[in-house]
């Protein structure tokens, strides 16, 4: 039998004990005694004929279309930092670049019901890590998640997505578009999931266990105290991985669980830099830091970089830029007209929509 149609049978089964195949498997792909392996690992008679009666072909023929892959466990190209952690997957389902699982992670997640503060700063340093070498590695999500996917993509860095559902099942099907653009730059999806398992609420926290399982550390973005971030940060801090908060608003809710985790002693960040510095012996390169944003490259930059979240007045944003009032005025509508900066009570603010790509 082939070692990954007897590896794909045995996670079907009930009660099973992965931790014996180690002993009884080995690297070669073929000619593998599935039935002495099974009496081996002690299995009863009723899980051996449940082992028999899985019908698995539909997984072959998954794995049989061009850039699927199937990594197991035992196999050298398993990455090394999520076989550090307990409870590593059996197997990992990839659709893109499996080298890619190989590389320095940094994991970047947030809240679903993210702010224009969040939306902003995710996908600035999303960008800013990638470009300097970092794959950024998080979970699909609405929200955090897929701004800090479309940053790496902003700069063609790498990302990898690692789906609560088997890879069939794209979960939410609104970023069906954003996973095909990060297998368009050469990223990777990746899932332990059969690939017609559909998403599950239970399943999320397993899924999050692997992309911190694969990083270096993870950054949290913004996060509520009942964030599903904050699981992530705690299966990091379990596995000894280091985790990186950045401070919001004081009196926004979607604040309160990145400041806890500042108290309970996460590395407080505040630029890019302060995660990089951490990291430079596993990059292969560190750029000096461009100072990119999702918008850097477009129109009237000098207007751009002095607004932010909070509403600034036309005649401050003149004051700092050294223009006329009229000459700002012209040059926000042109922002206003693409979509860069809207205007709300007290003056303008940066777009959060534009980081917004589902």
């Amino acid at each position: 039998m082939n070692k990954y149609e007897l590896l794909i049978r045995f996670s079907m089964l009930e009660h099973k004990k992965p931790s014996k195949l180690k002993k009884y498997i080995n690297t070669s792909v073929n000619d593998i005694d599935d039935e002495l392996i099974l009496r081996q690992c002690q299995l009863s008679k009723e899980q051996i004929q449940q082992f028999y009666q899985f019908n698995v072909q539909p997984i072959l023929d998954w794995l049989n279309q061009d850039n699927h892959h199937l990594i197991s466990y035992y196999d050298p190209a398993y990455p090394e930092q999520l076989k550090q952690i307990n409870n590593a997957p059996l197997f990992l389902f990839i659709i893109g670049d499996p080298l890619l699982l190989a590389t320095a992670q940094l994991a970047m997640v947030g809240s679903r019901q993210f702010t224009d503060y969040g939306a902003q700063w995710a996908r600035y340093f999303a960008a800013e890590l990638a470009i300097n070498g970092l794959t950024i590695t998080s979970g699909l999500a609405l929200g955090i998640d897929a701004i800090s996917h479309r940053g790496a993509l902003d700069v063609k860095g790498k990302t990898i997505a690692v789906l609560g559902s088997g890879l069939n099942h794209i979960a939410p099907k609104t970023n069906y578009y954003l996973a095909r653009d990060i297998l368009a730059n050469q990223g990777a999806i990746i899932s332990e999931f059969l690939p017609n398992i559909q998403a599950r609420s239970e399943y999320y926290p397993r899924r999050n266990r692997i992309i911190s399982g694969l990083s270096l550390g993870t950054f949290v973005v913004e996060a509520s105290p009942n964030s599903g971030s904050l699981i992530t940060a705690r299966y990091a801090l379990e596995q000894n991985r280091d985790v990186f908060a950045l401070p919001g608003e004081i009196d926004h809710l979607n604040s309160g669980g990145s400041h806890w985790l500042i108290k309970q002693g996460a590395y407080l960040v505040t630029k890019p830099s302060d995660i990089l510095e951490h990291y430079t012996n596993h990059l292969n390169w560190l750029k000096k830091q461009t100072q990119l944003y999702a918008t850097s490259s477009l129109l009237h930059n000098d207007i751009l970089a002095v607004i932010n979240h909070h509403a600034m007045p036309i005649d401050i944003i003149a004051d700092k830029t050294g223009q006329t009032v009229t000459d700002v005025a012209i040059k926000l509508v042109e922002l206003e007209l693409e979509g860069l900066v809207k205007t709300v009570s007290g003056g303008y603010i940066k777009n959060g929509a534009l980081a917004i790509d589902n």
